[in-house]
C-alpha cells in the first residue's frame, strides 16, 4: 500500500509519523505525486497494440476419470507496453494464464509447477472445492516443488479466474502477474445460442506502475494509472460486425472499474458466478477488484472501417474495438437465460465487520476487530445450512472502500443499507463492493464440502495483512 512499508497484520508507516486516523489513512491512500523519490512514470500512446485473446490450456491426459492440466508457475520478460521488456512473475509465461476450459460435471486436474524463488499457491477463485484444494493461504508450494488441485467443477457454467492466495506475498505476487482465466462450460446453456469459440472472449483488466524504464513498480496504489488488457496497455481488438461474448474480470489488485461504450449498446449476461435469469442492458458496469461480468456486444451496425471505445469513467479510454469486416451471426441475445437457484430458508445471521485500526503510526487490517490468525477459526458453520451475513464497511469516516469475497459458496446480494442495490448486484456472486460506511446483506448456502476457508476484502492489500478471516464448515 502507498508509500507504507507492509508486514504481517499491520501496515507502518515509512513516511512522516501521523498524528490522526484521517493522517495515517491519507499516507495510505492519499493523493499521488507527494511522495519523495517518485519515479516517472512510463508513458503510454493509447491504441498501438492488438489486444491478445489467453492462449487456451491443452489437457496432458484425458480420461473417462476427467481432464488433467500441467502449468509452470516462472518468472517472465513481457512487452506489455510497445518497444519496453518488464519482469513479471507468470502462469506458463504469459501476463494473463493459460485459459483452463472445463465442463460442468466434468472434473479436471492442474499440476501447478513452482519455478519460482519464492513460494506460491493457487486459489480458484468462485471454485466450489474441497478445502483441500482451495489455496489456503498457510497452503504452499516452495520454490521447486509442485501441488495437484482437484477441481470437480459440480457448479453451474461460470467464469472463474486462478491467482495467487499465499499470505502476505498475494498481493504482490498477483500484481506482478499470477493470475489466469479459468471457464466452467455448462452443457445446458447451449440451447441458447450464445456467442461461442473465437466470439467468446475474455477480458482480464489490471492496473499497473511502471516507470520508464518500463520496471514494474511495488508501490503505491494511487500510481498504478498503467491499464492492462489482457496484458497490453491500452490496445485494440478487431472485431467483425456481429455479436460477441466478452467475460470482463477485475482481476486489479486494488480498485473499482465503471466500463461503458462510447456507442451501441452491452448487455449483461452473467455476473461472478453464472448467467443471469434475462439479459441486462447497461448504459454502465461497475465492478471491484475480483468481480466478473459477462456481457453481449453487437457490432452488426457499427459501419467497417470505424470504431467502439470502451472506457473506464475515471481512467478513461482502455480498449478499442476495430470493426473490420461483415460476417454471418448464428448467435443469440435469447430474453431468457437462466433462472437462479432458489434460496433455502437460512437459519442463522451472522456480521462482518471490515476495517483498518488506526493509531498515529500504523494501521491494522481487521476482520471484526481482529487480524488474520490462521489458528484461530472465527466462524463454525454445519454443513448444508444456509445463513445471512451482514457484511460492514467501518471505515466510512475516512472514506476507504473495501469488497466482500467468500471462499467455497456462492451468494445472493438480499440488500444493502446506506447505498442502493444496482444491477451489479445481479446474479449469483462471489465478491461484492461495499463502499465506505456502507452495509451488504447476503445469503449463502455452504454445501458438499468441510474443512477452513477464508473470507475477506479482496483489495489485496488489505487481505495480504489482515483483512481476512477463517471459517470452519462441520459435519
Amino acid at each position: 500500500m502507498g508509500g507504507v512499508l507492509l508486514s504481517r497484520g499491520a501496515i507502518a508507516a515509512t513516511e512522516p509519523t501521523a498524528s490522526t486516523a484521517a493522517n495515517a489513512h491519507k499516507h495510505m491512500h492519499g493523493p499521488a505525486g507527494a511522495r519523495p523519490g517518485k519515479r516517472a512514470p512510463l508513458s503510454v500512446a493509447p491504441f498501438q497494440t492488438r489486444m491478445p485473446v489467453p492462449p487456451v490450456a491443452a489437457p496432458i491426459r484425458q480420461t473417462a476419470a476427467g481432464d488433467e492440466y500441467q502449468v509452470v508457475v516462472r518468472p517472465a520478460r513481457l512487452e506489455l507496453v510497445p518497444g519496453v521488456i518488464t519482469d513479471t512473475l507468470s502462469y506458463g509465461g504469459g501476463w494473463v494464464g493459460p485459459t483452463i476450459r472445463g465442463r460442468t460435471g466434468r472434473p479436471v486436474k492442474v499440476t501447478f509447477r513452482n519455478q519460482l524463488t519464492s513460494h506460491t499457491n493457487v486459489h480458484l477463485h468462485g471454485g466450489h472445492v474441497k478445502a483441500a484444494d482451495d489455496g489456503h493461504p498457510m497452503d504452499m508450494i516452495l520454490p521447486g516443488a509442485a501441488k495437484t488441485y482437484h477441481y470437480p467443477n459440480k457448479q453451474r457454467g461460470a467464469t472463474l479466474w486462478y491467482h495467487d492466495h499465499v499470505h502476505v506475498d498475494e498481493a504482490e505476487h498477483t500484481y506482478r502477474g499470477l493470475h489466469g482465466f479459468y471457464l466452467i462450460d455448462d452443457p445446458a446453456e447451449k440451447r441458447l445460442g450464445l456467442p461461442t469459440g473465437s466470439y467468446d472472449v475474455p477480458i482480464m483488466l489490471t492496473d499497473v506502475e511502471l516507470d520508464t524504464a518500463g520496471t514494474l513498480i511495488w508501490g503505491f496504489p494511487n500510481d498504478r494509472t498503467t491499464v492492462l488488457v489482457n496484458g497490453k496497455a491500452k490496445p485494440f481488438f478487431p472485431v467483425a460486425a456481429r455479436k460477441y461474448r466478452f467475460r470482463l474480470l477485475n482481476a486489479t489488485n486494488e480498485g473499482t472499474y465503471t466500463l461503458s461504450l462510447d456507442r451501441g449498446q452491452m448487455w449483461q449476461i452473467g455476473s461472478d458466478a453464472g448467467l443471469l435469469p434475462t439479459p441486462m442492458a447497461r448504459p454502465s458496469i461497475t465492478f471491484s477488484s475480483g468481480e466478473r461480468a459477462d456481457v453481449v456486444i453487437d457490432f452488426s451496425r457499427v459501419p467497417v472501417g470505424t470504431s467502439v471505445v470502451l472506457s473506464d469513467a475515471s481512467k478513461g479510454p482502455v480498449l478499442r474495438f476495430d470493426v473490420t469486416r461483415r460476417s454471418a451471426d448464428p448467435a443469440k441475445l435469447p430474453s431468457k437465460l437462466r433462472s437462479l437457484p432458489v434460496l433455502p430458508p437460512a437459519t442463522k445471521e451472522r456480521d462482518v465487520h471490515l476495517g483498518f485500526e488506526f493509531n498515529d503510526e500504523s494501521a491494522v487490517a481487521v476482520v471484526n476487530g481482529q487480524p488474520f490468525d490462521p489458528d484461530r477459526v472465527d466462524f463454525t458453520i454445519k454443513r448444508g445450512t444456509t445463513e445471512i451475513w451482514n457484511v460492514y464497511n467501518d471505515d466510512g469516516e475516512f472514506g476507504i472502500n473495501h469488497n466482500f469475497h467468500l471462499h467455497m459458496t456462492h451468494f445472493r446480494v438480499l440488500g444493502r443499507t446506506g447505498a442502493p442495490m444496482t444491477p451489479d448486484d445481479a446474479g449469483l456472486k462471489d465478491t461484492v463492493l461495499v463502499p465506505p460506511g456502507t452495509s451488504v446483506r447476503l445469503q449463502a448456502t455452504f454445501a458438499d464440502y468441510v474443512g477452513r476457508y477464508v473470507y475477506h476484502c479482496h483489495f489485496l492489500e488489505h487481505s495480504s495483512f489482515g483483512m481476512m478471516a477463517q471459517m470452519e464448515v462441520i459435519p
